[in-house]
C-alpha cells in the first residue's frame, strides 16, 4: 500500500515564493542603505534574470518596476546603474507595451554603454526588429513614432555629452548609424533620417571637430571621429533629392560659418577638423566647403598665424643652434645659465606627437593651405610650411601618407618660393620622397619634371651632407624611370655636381653619386663627356669598380657596363686611363658577389666586341682566358645563371674572333 503524504503550505510562506514578493524583496534589498554588498549583488542578479522572463518581466512591470528602477538609477551609484539598466533591457525586448509604458524615459547620458542594450532593444521592439509574437499586446500600442523619436534624441543626447565616455559614444553612433538609415533604398520611408538630420546633424559636426590636444573636449576613442565620418556618410546617401540634400549642406555650412566670424583660434581648428570629417565622409560636402569663400582664408590665416607657431613646435621642426658639449661643460663650470631642452622636445615625445598629427590628417590641412593666394600666404607662412614637412617625413614609412594626402604636388611650390631656408627644406622633403618613392604617383603627370629643379639646388657644397645624399638618391631614382626625365637632369646642369660628389670621401655620398652616374650613362650627353679627352671622369669610373665595397663596384661596374656597350671607343680609352684596369677587370669576374662579377663578365665581352684586334688578343692571352673558362664550364645555377652565360658568351666570341679553338675530344 502507497501512502501519499501532503504538505501544506501556510498563506504566509506561499506569499514568500511568489514572483510578487520575490520582485519587491530584490528592490527593498537594493534600496536598504544597511543591506550588506553581497546580498545586494544577488538581488541585482537575481533582479535581472527576472527581467529576461517574460513572467517575471511583467511582474516587475506591474508591481511599479520602472519607477524603481529610475530611482535606482538617480541614485548615482553605477552598480546600481548597471543593473537598473539591465533589467529594463529585458522587460523591454520584444515588449511595445512595457516600452511605451515608461522604459524609454529613461536619461541615459550617464550610463553609456549599459545603455546601448537597452536602446537596441526598445528600437528592435518598436520598429519591428523582434519578429516574435505576442498576441493581443502587441495591440497595446498603435504608434510607435513617438517613442521612437524619444529614442533618437536620447542617442543624439549622448553623442554630445560631456558625461558620455569615448566607449560610450562610439555605441552611440553605431547604433544611429545602424538604426537611423535605410537598409534597403527601396523602402521609402525615411523619416528617421531627416529626424536626425534636423536634430543632431550639428551634434555629429561636434564630435567631428573635436581636438583631443585642446582643453575642454569630449571624450573620445581613437575611432570615434571615424566612426561619426561614417554615420555623415550614411545619413547623406539615404537622402532622396536635391533639396534634402541642400539641406544637409546648409546646416553644416551654418555650423562652419559661425567660427569663421568669431574667428577663435580653438573653435578654428574644431571648424577645420569638422570639414576634414565631412572629407571622410560625404565628401561633396566637405568638397564644397572648402570652396565656400572664408573657408580657404581662415585655415591660411591659422597657418600664417601664432596653432601654426605651435604646429612647428609640435613637431619640434623649429631652428635650434648647436651647442658644442665643451661649451656647455664650461658654462655649468663657470656657474652660467644653461638653458636646458623640455623633456617634451626629446625624440620619443616628438616622434609620437608627429604620428598623432598624420593620423588626423595634416598633410591634407597643409596641401590645402599651400593653395591659397599668394598675397595671403606669405613667404614665412611657406617656411613654416615647409619646417613641418621636413618633420613629418622624417620616418620614410610615414611619406607614403605624405604622398596619399596631396604632400607631394604640395611640396613643389614651397620649394620653388619663398625664403632660402623654407626652400631648402621643402626641396630635401621632396628628396625623401623621390629616393623611395614612384614618381608616377608620388608626382603624377608633368609635375614630376618639376622637382627635377629642387634637386639639383640641394647638391651645392654648401648643403648639409645629408640633403645632399638624399638629393642624389632621388636623381637616381627618377633617372633610372625614364629617358626624358634623364635629359632633364642633364638640362639642369647637374652632371658637374654629380661628378663631382664621385670623389666624395664620404661613402654614403660617393655611393649615391656613383648610382646616379649609373642611371645617367644611357643619355648620350653623358657618353660625350667620358669621350672628351683631358678629364679622369672614365679613370675615375674603373678605379671605383676596384674599391672593396659591393654596392659601389655594382654601381661602377654597370656604369662601366653601359657605357663600354653604347660606345666601343671607351673600350680602348679605360685601358689607357690607368694601368691597373686588367688586374681590376679580373678581380671582377672573379667576385663572389654575382652581381659584381655579372657586371665584369659584361665589360669583358664590350672589349672583345669593340672591333680592336690588339685588346681583344691581350684580353685572351691573359688570366682572364682561365677566369672565362672556369666560370663558364661551370654547371647551370639559377642564382649564378646570368654570370655563367655572361662567361659563356664571351668564349663564344672569342672563339669568332679565332682566339680559341673549340676543345676537341681525343678520339
Amino acid at each position: 500500500m502507497i501512502i501519499y503524504s501532503c504538505i501544506f503550505f501556510s498563506p504566509q510562506l506561499k506569499t514568500s515564493f511568489s514572483t510578487d514578493s520575490r520582485v519587491q524583496n530584490m528592490f527593498d534589498i537594493l534600496f536598504d542603505e544597511e543591506s550588506e554588498k553581497d546580498k545586494k549583488e544577488k538581488a541585482a542578479n537575481n533582479l535581472i534574470v527576472l527581467s529576461r522572463e517574460d513572467a517575471g518581466a511583467e511582474r516587475i512591470f506591474q508591481n511599479n518596476g520602472v519607477t524603481l528602477l529610475l530611482n535606482m538609477i538617480e541614485t548615482g551609484k553605477p552598480e546600481m546603474i548597471l543593473a537598473a539598466v539591465r533589467t529594463l533591457s529585458g522587460m523591454c525586448t520584444g515588449h511595445k507595451a512595457r516600452v511605451s509604458h515608461g522604459a524609454c524615459k529613461v536619461k541615459l547620458s550617464e550610463i553609456a554603454l549599459a545603455a546601448c542594450n537597452l536602446f537596441q532593444c526598445i528600437n528592435d521592439s518598436l520598429t519591428g526588429g523582434d519578429t516574435r509574437e505576442y498576441g493581443k499586446e502587441a495591440d497595446l500600442v498603435m504608434d510607435p513614432s513617438k517613442d521612437l523619436k524619444t529614442i533618437l534624441l536620447s542617442l543624439l543626447e549622448m553623442v554630445a555629452s560631456k558625461k558620455v565616455s569615448g566607449h560610450g559614444r562610439d555605441q552611440a553612433l553605431n547604433l544611429l548609424s545602424k538604426n537611423v538609415p535605410r537598409k534597403e533604398k527601396k523602402e521609402m520611408d525615411h523619416s528617421k533620417s531627416l529626424f536626425t538630420i534636423d536634430h543632431g546633424l550639428k551634434k555629429i559636426l561636434k564630435v567631428c571637430g573635436q581636438v583631443p590636444e585642446l582643453p575642454d573636449q569630449l571624450p573620445l576613442t581613437e575611432n570615434t571621429q571615424l566612426i561619426a565620418s561614417v554615420l555623415l556618410n550614411k545619413l547623406y546617401d539615404d537622402l532622396k533629392c536635391d533639396p534634402e540634400r541642400n539641406n544637409f549642406r546648409d546646416i553644416c555650412d551654418e555650423y562652419i560659418k559661425y567660427v569663421h566670424e568669431t574667428f577663435n583660434m580653438d573653435k578654428t581648428i574644431h571648424a577645420i577638423n569638422c570639414i576634414s570629417g565631412l572629407l571622410q565622409g560625404p565628401f561633396d560636402v566637405g568638397n564644397a566647403l572648402v570652396g565656400r569663400q572664408g573657408i580657404m582664408e581662415m585655415m591660411v590665416a591659422l597657418c600664417g598665424s601664432e596653432l601654426a607657431c605651435i604646429l612647428v613646435n609640435c613637431t619640434n621642426s623649429y631652428e635650434k643652434k648647436e651647442i658644442l658639449p665643451e661649451l656647455v661643460q664650461l658654462a655649468k663650470f663657470s656657474k652660467q645659465h644653461v638653458p636646458e631642452q623640455h623633456p617634451k622636445d626629446k625624440k620619443d615625445f616628438v616622434d609620437k606627437r608627429v604620428k598623432r598629427l598624420l593620423k588626423a590628417g595634416v598633410t591634407s590641412a597643409l596641401a590645402v593651405m599651400v593653395k591659397a593666394e599668394n598675397i595671403i600666404l606669405t613667404d614665412q607662412t611657406k617656411e613654416m610650411l615647409a619646417r613641418v614637412f621636413l618633420a613629418l617625413s622624417e620616418d620614410p614609412r610615414d611619406r607614403g601618407t605624405i604622398v596619399a594626402q596631396g604632400g607631394g604636388k604640395a611640396l613643389i611650390p614651397l620649394a620653388l618660393e619663398g625664403t632660402e631656408a623654407g626652400k631648402v627644406k621643402a626641396s630635401h622633403v621632396i628628396a625623401k620622397i623621390a629616393a623611395i618613392s614612384n614618381p608616377e604617383i608620388a608626382f603624377p603627370g608633368e609635375r614630376v619634371y618639376e622637382v627635377i629643379r629642387p634637386l639639383v639646388n640641394l647638391l651645392h657644397t654648401d648643403r648639409e651632407g645629408m640633403q645632399n645624399y638624399e638629393a642624389l638618391r632621388g636623381l637616381t631614382n627618377l633617372a633610372g624611370f625614364s629617358e626624358k626625365l634623364r635629359v632633364k637632369i642633364v638640362k639642369e646642369k647637374a652632371l658637374p655636381e654629380i661628378e663631382n660628389y664621385m670623389f666624395e670621401e664620404n661613402e654614403q655620398i660617393r655611393l649615391a653619386a656613383t648610382e646616379c652616374m649609373c642611371n645617367l650613362v644611357t643619355c648620350k650627353e653623358v657618353q660625350d663627356r667620358y669621350l672628351d679627352d683631358g678629364n679622369d671622369k672614365l679613370k675615375l669610373l674603373v678605379l671605383l669598380c676596384g674599391e672593396d665595397d659591393d654596392k659601389l663596384q655594382i654601381a661602377a661596374g654597370g656604369a662601366l657596363a653601359m657605357i663600354t656597350a653604347a660606345q666601343k671607343k671607351l673600350c680602348t680609352k679605360m685601358t689607357l686611363v690607368t694601368s691597373q684596369w686588367l688586374e681590376i677587370l679580373q678581380r671582377l669576374c672573379l667576385h663572389s658577389n654575382v652581381q659584381v662579377q655579372h657586371r665584369g663578365l659584361v665589360i669583358v665581352y664590350n672589349m672583345l666586341n669593340s672591333d680592336n684586334s690588339d685588346l681583344a688578343k691581350k684580353l685572351i692571352e691573359s688570366e682572364l682566358l682561365e677566369i672565362l673558362s672556369v666560370v663558364g664550364r661551370a654547371e647551370d645555377n639559377p642564382k649564378r645563371q646570368e654570370a655563367i652565360d655572361a662567361a659563356r658568351t664571351c668564349l663564344v666570341k672569342a672563339m669568332d674572333l679565332g682566339l680559341i679553338k673549340p676543345f676537341a675530344s681525343p678520339s
